[in-house]
C-alpha cells in the first residue's frame, strides 16, 4: 500500500501539485514520510492528456488502491462525470460565481469541472484526507487551474470562507458517513448549531446532514449550491433538519431523486438525490423529480412544482415524487383499518433475546416472540406454533412486584446483563428503566418490512410478540377473526415491492406509514367476502 501511495504522490507532484496554494502540515508530512522520488515530466504526459480530455486518472487510481471498505469510514465515494456535468451546468444557469467551494473535494472532480466552466471564479476545495488533497492539487495543476485554486485541508464544519465580492457556489458530493462513525463532539456540534437556526437536530443524522447545516450557517444570502447526497434525509426523522432548512434559509429550488435501481456510486449501496438551493430564501414551492437513469438526468431546472404547504405537512418527501394513487371503488388505505407499528427495539438482542428453553428467569417475563424475519416467511399464512420461537425478556419497570426466588433470579440475570454492558447502550439509557424492553401487545397480523421481496403478512392467532424486525397490524376497531384472515390473505396476494422505499441493490423497506398507504378492500367488502 505504501508503494502505491508513494507512486500516487510522485505523480501528483510531477503534475504540479506544489503550485496549488494552502498546503497543510499533514500533506507536507505525508510527502516527507513517503519520500517520493522526482519523476520525469514526460512520464506523466499521458495523464496530462487524459485530464485535458476530462478524465480523472488520479481519482481512479485512488479508488483502485483503497477498497470501498477502506474508504467507507471517510465516506469517500467519487461522483460519475455525467452527474458532475449536470450539476455544473445547472450552476451556470443560476449564477456566475466569484468563488466555488467544494466540501469534501476528493480528487477534485467538481473543482476542475467548475474551473473550466467559470473562468474567473476562485476555486476552493475542502478535504480532510491529506492524500486525496494532494491528488486534487495534482489534478487542478494539470488542468491549468493552479493559479486560482486553494485546497484547504480541514473538516468542512470548521471551514469558514472569507468574505468575497460576489456569489459563492457550493458544489459537490458531501461524504456519506453514518452516525455510528461520527464522534460525540460533532454530534453535539450538530445539535447546538441547529439551535442557532431555531431548529432541532437528531444525533442519528449522517454526515451529509452536517454538511447541509454547515453550508446554511456559513454561506451568504443569494449564494447558490447543489449537492449530491444519500436520499435518506427525504424520509427519515433525522432528515427533518434538512427539510426544514430547505424551506427556510437554505432556500430549496429543486430535488432530483434517482430511482433506487440507479446505482450512482458503484462502491456505495445508497440511494441518491441531487439538491439545488439558493441561500436566504423561503421558497413558495420546490421542484421535485424522479430520475430513472443517469442518462436521463440532464437539466436540473425541471420537475413538478410542489407547494410549500404540502412540503410542510408531509413527513416524508419521496412519495411526493410519485403520482398520487387512485383507489378503486370500495377500497381504502390500510391505515383506515389498522395502525401499523414496528416492534420494540431491545437495544441488545444478545441480552434480551433468549432460547426457547431458557429457564433462568420466571416464565411470566419470557415472551415467545418473532425475532427473525425468516420466521414469518416460514409461517406463510398462520403463525400457529410458538414452541420454536425465541423468548424476549420483558421485565416491568417496577421490580418490587417480584419477591422470593423470582426476585433472586431477576437480580442475578440483571447483574450479568449489567456486566455485559447492556445498561450502557443508547436504547437502555433512554428507557424509563434500562431493564424494561417494553414489548408491544400481540398484533393480530404480523408483517415483514425489509427484504428483496414483497412483505409477508401472517395471522398471529397464538398472540406472539414481535421486536423491530417486523411490523404489527392493530385494528382500529374490533374485526372478527375470519375478516382478519381475509385481510391478511389479500395483502399477501396483492402487495408488491413498489409501495416501499427501495435502496440501491434492490432491498425494499416499508416504513409503518408506507404500509398504511397500501390499498385494501374496505371493511364491508372484506366482511361480505369472508
Amino acid at each position: 500500500m505504501t508503494d502505491s501511495k508513494r507512486e500516487l504522490v510522485e505523480t501528483a507532484l510531477a503534475l504540479g501539485a506544489r503550485d496549488v496554494a494552502e498546503w497543510s502540515r499533514a500533506e507536507l508530512a505525508l510527502v516527507e514520510s513517503l519520500a517520493p522520488k522526482r519523476r520525469r515530466s514526460e512520464s506523466v504526459a499521458p495523464l496530462r492528456r487524459a485530464i485535458a480530455a476530462g478524465e480523472d486518472p488520479l481519482g481512479e487510481a485512488f479508488c483502485s488502491i483503497n477498497t470501498p471498505q477502506q474508504r467507507r469510514p471517510a465516506g469517500a465515494t467519487y461522483t460519475p462525470p455525467a452527474i458532475v456535468e449536470s450539476m455544473v451546468t445547472w450552476s451556470a444557469s443560476e449564477a456566475s460565481p466569484a468563488r466555488v467551494v467544494d466540501p469534501g473535494t476528493g480528487s477534485g472532480r467538481f473543482i476542475v469541472a467548475a474551473g473550466r466552466r467559470f473562468s474567473r471564479a476562485r476555486l476552493v476545495g475542502v478535504e480532510l484526507d491529506p492524500l486525496a488533497a494532494i491528488l486534487a492539487r495534482g489534478h487542478v495543476a494539470a488542468a491549468g487551474l493552479a493559479d486560482r485554486t486553494a485546497i484547504v485541508r480541514c473538516d468542512y464544519r470548521d471551514f469558514t470562507a472569507p468574505p468575497i465580492d460576489g456569489r459563492t457556489l457550493y458544489l459537490g458530493n458531501p461524504p456519506y458517513v453514518r452516525h455510528h462513525q461520527i464522534s460525540a463532539v460533532w454530534k453535539e456540534w450538530l445539535v447546538l448549531t441547529a439551535r442557532t437556526h431555531a431548529l432541532n437536530a437528531s444525533q442519528l443524522a449522517g454526515l451529509h446532514v452536517h454538511f447541509f447545516l454547515a453550508t446554511a450557517t456559513h454561506a451568504a444570502p443569494d449564494d447558490v449550491g447543489t449537492f449530491i447526497t444519500s436520499a435518506e434525509w427525504l424520509d427519515v426523522n433525522y432528515g427533518s433538519l434538512v427539510r426544514e432548512l430547505l424551506l427556510d434559509g437554505l432556500g430549496g429550488l429543486a430535488i432530483h431523486v434517482l430511482e433506487p435501481t440507479v446505482l450512482a456510486f458503484e462502491d456505495a449501496a445508497t440511494t441518491s438525490a441531487i439538491t439545488c438551493f439558493r441561500i436566504g430564501s423561503s421558497p413558495k414551492s420546490i421542484r421535485i423529480r424522479r430520475v430513472k437513469s443517469i442518462e436521463q438526468l440532464g437539466r436540473l431546472d425541471t420537475g413538478q412544482l410542489v407547494r410549500r404547504e404540502r412540503l410542510i405537512e408531509a413527513r416524508r418527501w419521496t412519495p411526493l415524487t410519485r403520482a398520487p394513487q387512485k383507489l378503486p371503488h370500495g377500497y381504502v388505505e390500510l391505515g383506515e383499518l389498522c395502525r401499523v407499528h414496528r416492534g420494540a427495539v431491545t437495544g441488545s438482542n444478545a441480552t434480551w433475546v433468549v432460547p426457547p428453553d431458557f429457564d433462568m428467569l420466571p416464565a411470566d417475563v419470557l415472551f415467545p416472540s418473532v425475532t427473525r424475519a425468516r420466521e414469518l416467511f416460514a409461517a406463510r399464512a398462520f403463525l400457529a406454533d410458538l414452541k420454536h420461537l425465541r423468548r424476549v425478556v420483558d421485565l416491568p419497570p417496577d421490580l418490587d412486584v417480584f419477591d422470593g426466588d423470582e426476585r433472586k433470579m431477576i437480580d442475578r440475570f440483571l447483574r450479568t446483563a449489567r456486566r455485559s454492558g447492556a445498561a450502557k447502550g443508547y436504547i437502555a439509557r433512554h428507557r424509563a428503566a434500562w431493564w424494561s424492553v417494553g414489548l408491544r401487545p400481540p398484533a393480530p397480523i404480523l408483517a415483514t418490512y425489509m427484504a428483496r421481496r414483497p412483505p409477508i403478512f401472517v395471522r398471529n392467532p397464538r398472540r406472539a410478540r414481535h421486536i423491530n424486525i417486523a411490523h404489527g397490524l392493530y385494528p382500529r376497531q374490533p374485526i372478527p377473526a375470519r375478516v382478519l384472515d381475509k385481510l391478511a390473505a389479500h395483502l399477501r396476494d396483492t402487495v408488491t415491492i413498489h409501495g416501499g422505499r427501495t435502496y440501491a441493490g434492490g432491498l425494499t423497506k416499508f416504513e409503518p406509514r408506507e404500509m398504511e398507504r397500501i390499498p385494501v378492500p374496505d371493511l364491508s367488502l372484506l366482511t361480505a367476502t369472508a
